[in-house]
């Protein structure tokens, strides 16, 4: 069975597969920035943040859980119905394109994990930071979570094989015109499978042109979840805040 339709995204995250490949995410890290973020932000207690991209919701439960107003939102439909099994007053799922703005104004905007630069249009990357920029009332931060694409391409991992919950999946990463691309092949249930992850190869350069376009401002730069300094080099995040 293969996959290649040219939105990847809407078909390999909508797999049980996906989740299964990465489930040892580490959940402590991705807290640990939760609070250190919202602690540097000065977010209001009870203050609203938009999720974009949350996936089945595990950033947008622990914000909910730390004292926020948050709604999380996704293209993965099967996602959001397993997210939806979460929501109580303060916190909602729904199914949303992040290219288009979400209809209401948050305290922040996050966009978690590397949950940019898929798409098959350039075109796209501008309309999603034009959104957020329009999903952020006066005061509101927005907030992307990148790779630092030149540090992934130094330290690419050409061929791997990875075994989880008995499925051996074998992975290979390489750059092409412009994309960082994994190849995920494995056979589950007697049958064979073959999807693609395309991320646009976005330099800090790159969003900063961005930025310039959608007419939003640059504020602060880091490296990694604990909020140090970025550096072309050595960082191996790229987390961007604006308004």
């Amino acid at each position: 069975m293969t996959d290649n339709t040219t939105k990847w995204f809407t078909s390999w995250f909508d797999t049980p597969f996906y989740h299964t490949l990465y489930k040892d995410r580490d959940a402590t890290e991705a807290q640990t920035f939760m609070d250190t973020l919202t602690g540097y932000l000065n977010i209001p207690e009870g203050g609203t943040v938009l999720d974009l991209a949350c996936g089945k919701g595990r950033h947008a439960r622990y914000l909910n859980k730390i004292g926020y107003d948050v709604t999380g939102a996704d293209l993965s439909e099967n996602s959001i119905a397993f997210a939806k099994q979460f929501e109580n007053h303060r916190l909602h799922f729904a199914v949303h394109d992040m290219c288009k703005p979400f209809g209401k104004q948050f305290d922040a905007v996050f966009n978690l994990f590397t949950s940019f630069g898929y798409f098959e249009h350039d075109d796209d990357n501008l309309k999603t930071i034009k959104a957020i920029k329009a999903n952020l009332n006066e005061l509101g931060f927005g907030v992307i979570d990148f790779m630092n694409a030149d540090f992934v391409i130094a330290n690419l991992v050409p061929e791997e094989i990875k075994k989880v919950d008995d499925i051996e999946f074998h992975l290979k990463r390489y750059v092409e015109d412009g994309y960082i691309i994994k190849d995920i092949t494995f056979t589950a249930n007697g049958d064979d499978y073959n999807f693609q992850e395309r991320v646009r190869a976005l330099t800090l350069n790159d969003f900063e042109v961005l930025f310039e376009q959608a007419e939003v401002f640059l504020l602060d730069v880091f490296g990694d979840y604990k909020l140090h300094k970025f550096d072309a080099k050595t960082s191996e995040r790229l987390v961007m805040i604006f308004k």
